[in-house]
């Protein structure tokens, strides 16, 4: 049998620590062979903070990971039993496997946000910002255009009474 790829049901905040314990339980158990890659959802995000650009790791689907298994009673029981695990999504008796299509594309979603971290914060056209950073410190502005692929909005900030459009970087402004 293939193993499949199934979504398990955490405390959220407690991803990490049930993958750890979950592969524990799989070694300590022999299974091994019944258990393939065990997951945590997530990519990598730029956001400035004291002035510096930091990278942290940020969970795409909190409370959730990604366990790829072959199904029977034990291995069922194996997940079930290992603590702050809540249940299988999609049937908790008979759960169904996520399409590897599904698996593959978060998979690549994880490896991209890896080589390219993203920024934190998410920018349209007419969004409310508050700049964070540089000359306009403190000033509030609204997205005139987004730039994605350089990572830079046109915001335009109202300076003596005009609106004076500023190249920013998406770090550099934080949503209202």
């Amino acid at each position: 049998m293939e193993p499949k790829w199934y979504i398990v049901h955490t405390y959220s905040g407690f991803e990490k620590k049930v993958k750890l314990t979950l592969e524990e339980r799989v070694r300590l158990l022999g299974q091994e062979a019944f258990f393939g890659e065990i997951l945590v959802p997530t990519e990598q995000v730029v956001e400035l903070r004291g002035g510096q650009k930091k990278t942290s790791s940020r969970k795409f689907y909190p409370g959730y990971i990604l366990v790829q298994m072959i199904l029977n009673e034990e291995t069922w029981h194996t997940v079930r039993d290992t603590a702050k695990v809540t249940g299988f999504v999609g049937g908790d008796v008979n759960p169904t496997p996520i399409p590897d299509e599904e698996a593959e594309r978060i998979i690549r979603q994880m490896e991209e946000g890896v080589s390219r971290p993203k920024p934190k914060y998410r920018f349209e056209e007419g969004d409310e910002v508050m700049v964070i950073d540089g000359p306009f410190n403190n000033f509030q502005g609204v997205v005139d255009e987004v730039k994605p692929d350089k990572e830079k909005l046109r915001v335009l900030i109202t300076v003596f009474g005009r609106p004076t459009p500023v190249e920013l970087d998406f770090i550099q402004v934080n949503n209202i």
